[in-house]
C-alpha cells in the first residue's frame, strides 16, 4: 500500500499483536492511535473508510465513521461469529457495507441486516508458482524426488517462538520413521533473521509455493490453512497462545473448530493440535499418515481440500475479489 502511495498513520508491524493478555501491554499505543485516526476522520472528512479485518481497533473505527455520516465499506469481516456472536448486529450497524471472503458468512450477516456480500477468497487471485518443483527443489538445497514436509510456525515473532521448537521435533519423529523426508520452513519475510538462528533446516520465504510442492504441513491455525487448501497440501492444524488468553478465548468462542480450512469445509478435515497438545510426539503421529501416498487420511483430506477450494470462489462470473470490492466501493461513492 506504502508502494502504492497511501500514506501511513502506522505500520502494520506496529499493530501485529496477538492474544488478549498481549494487547494489555500495548494498550497506550493503541488508544493513542485510535485518537489519532478518530481527529483525521473530523479534520479530512474522508469520502469513505474501509477498515480490513482487525476487530480490536477497526470496530471502534468503524462506529466513529459512522457517527460522523462517513461511509465505512468493511472488507474481510472480523469472526465475530466465532467469538461473540452479538457483535454481527454492532457490525451491521456500523458497516454501509460488508466485503466477505468466507462463503458461509454473507448469510449470518445478512440475517443481522447489514449489506452483505460474498466476494470470493482474495488467496484465489494469487499467481501459481513460477519456479518448477526442480527449480524450487535446488533453491532450497532439497532432492525433488523425494517427498517434502512444509512447516508454517507463523508469520509474527511470537508465534515463532511458540511453535518452531514443537514442529521442529516433530519433523524430526517424521524423518526418524519415515527418512526420504524432507522437511522446509517457511520462514516469515518481515521477522528478523535471529527468529531462526540455530536451525539446522532448510528455510524458504516463498510459502505458496512450499504448500504447492509440500506432501504434508504442519500449520499454524489462521490463513496459512486456507492456503493450503487451496495448495491441495493436507494438514494438521496446530496454536498455542499465552495461557491467559487461552482462558479467556474458550469463555468466548463459539464455534466447533478453531481452523478456518475446517470451519469452511463444515467438518474436521485437518486434525487439530491446541495447548499442550502441540508437542512434537503429538504433531508427529498426526501428520504421518499424510505423508503415506493412498493412505485414507490422505484421501481424505484430499477429496476435502478440493471442495473447499471451490466453496471458496465467487459465483461463477464473478469478478475476481479486488474488482468486486472496487465495484462496492464505487457504488457507495456514486
Amino acid at each position: 500500500m506504502q508502494a502504492e502511495g497511501v500514506r501511513l498513520i502506522a505500520h502494520v508491524d506496529d499493530l501485529a499483536v496477538m492474544g488478549f493478555a498481549e494487547v494489555l501491554g500495548r494498550l497506550p499505543f493503541f488508544i493513542d492511535l485510535l485518537s489519532s485516526v478518530r481527529s483525521l476522520l473530523r479534520r479530512d472528512r474522508p469520502d469513505l473508510v474501509i477498515p480490513i479485518d482487525y476487530p480490536g481497533f477497526n470496530l471502534r473505527l468503524a462506529g466513529y465513521a459512522k457517527d460522523a455520516k462517513i461511509p465505512v465499506l468493511y472488507y474481510i469481516a472480523p469472526q465475530v461469529w466465532a467469538w461473540h456472536r452479538s457483535r454481527i448486529h454492532d457490525l451491521a450497524r456500523v458497516t454501509d457495507t460488508l466485503a466477505l471472503i468466507l462463503p458461509f458468512e454473507e448469510k449470518l450477516f445478512r440475517e443481522a441486516g447489514a449489506n452483505a456480500h460474498f466476494v470470493g477468497h482474495p488467496l484465489l487471485d494469487a499467481p501459481a508458482p513460477t519456479r518448477t518443483r526442480e527449480e524450487f527443489c535446488a533453491a532450497n538445497g532439497v532432492d525433488p524426488s523425494r517427498p517434502i514436509l512444509a512447516l508454517f510456525p507463523g508469520s509474527r515473532r511470537q508465534e515463532v517462538e511458540r511453535h518452531l521448537a514443537a514442529f521442529v521435533d516433530a519433523a524430526r519423529r517424521v524423518v526418524k520413521t519415515m527418512p526420504q523426508v524432507q522437511p522446509i520452513v517457511a520462514a516469515g519475510s518481515g521477522l528478523e533473521a535471529d527468529a531462526y538462528v540455530g536451525l539446522a533446516l532448510p528455510q524458504t520465504p516463498d510459502a505458496w509455493e512450499l504448500l504447492h510442492h509440500a506432501r504434508a504441513a504442519i500449520v499454524k491455525s489462521g490463513t496459512g490453512t486456507l492456503q493450503a487448501a487451496l495448495a491441495e497440501t493436507p494438514l494438521i492444524v496446530a496454536y498455542r497462545m499465552n495461557p491467559l488468553s487461552y482462558l479467556i478465548a474458550r469463555q468466548l468462542v463459539e464455534v466447533p473448530h478453531v481452523g478456518l480450512v475446517n470451519l469452511v469445509a463444515g467438518e474436521r478435515l485437518a486434525p487439530e493440535l491446541l495447548q499442550d497438545d502441540v508437542t512434537g510426539e503429538r504433531l508427529a503421529a498426526a501428520v504421518l499418515p499424510l505423508l503415506h501416498e493412498g493412505s485414507p487420511e490422505r484421501t481424505r483430506a484430499l477429496t476435502g481440500l478440493a471442495r473447499v477450494r471451490d466453496m471458496l470462489r465467487a459465483p461463477a462470473g464473478a469478478p475476481s475479489a479486488a474488482d468486486r470490492v472496487t465495484e462496492l466501493a464505487a457504488g457507495i461513492l456514486k
